[in-house]
């Protein structure tokens, strides 16, 4: 099964492509970044990760999409611009893939060292030890998309679970573009 993990950024979007055995040993195929320039406007670096996000799901092909959820705590400006980059990421890969699962930092953290509140480094040691890899990955935010993407390998077992239901099928459109939802 091919695996894409997806760290959202606004400013630069982390992306890792994972494949598992029939054992459930995965095997690094590639990762990196999508980067938007800081001085083009909102919704031109949206159209940039778009395109790149449609770029790298196309390229591999994955079977599934891991996404970390987001958090934040301080910086709300950030955290609306990351969201806002999130929704085209979440947009983009339920149209080109359809399978998609979230991760909350604190699922990642526990499910590659066991432990809630592991530092970046000790995740990012984990992702180096679990693929085998010489070195961990750069940048951190591929690395963080490693993460995301062995977290799902290692949960997908529990089904459905940590999936985004969006119910296909179950909402129309009429005419005026309003959303009904048909009884099911």
């Amino acid at each position: 099964m091919v695996i894409l993990g997806f760290d959202p950024g606004l400013a630069t979007l982390g992306y890792g492509v994972i494949e598992t055995d029939g054992k459930g040993k995965p095997k690094m195929i590639d990762y990196g970044i999508i980067s938007t320039p800081k001085e083009d406007d909102l919704s031109e670096r949206l159209c940039l990760l778009e395109k790149g996000i449609t770029e790298v799901i196309n390229a591999f092909r994955p079977d599934e999409i891991a996404i970390e959820e987001l958090f934040f705590a301080k910086n709300v400006k950030t955290g609306i611009a990351v969201a806002h980059a999130r929704g085209v990421l979440i947009l983009t890969a339920k149209k080109l893939c359809g399978k998609i699962f979230e991760y909350t930092p604190l699922q990642i953290k526990q499910a590659l060292t066991g432990y809630g509140r592991a530092e970046k480094n000790q995740i990012q040691a984990m992702v180096q030890t679990f693929l085998g890899l010489k070195s961990i990955p750069k940048p951190d935010d591929a690395a963080d998309a490693l993460a995301v993407a062995l977290t799902h390998a290692q949960t997908n077992k529990l089904g459905g679970l940590f999936s985004v239901k969006n119910a296909p099928g179950n909402y129309t459109l009429s005419g005026n573009g309003n959303i009904i939802r048909r009884k099911v």
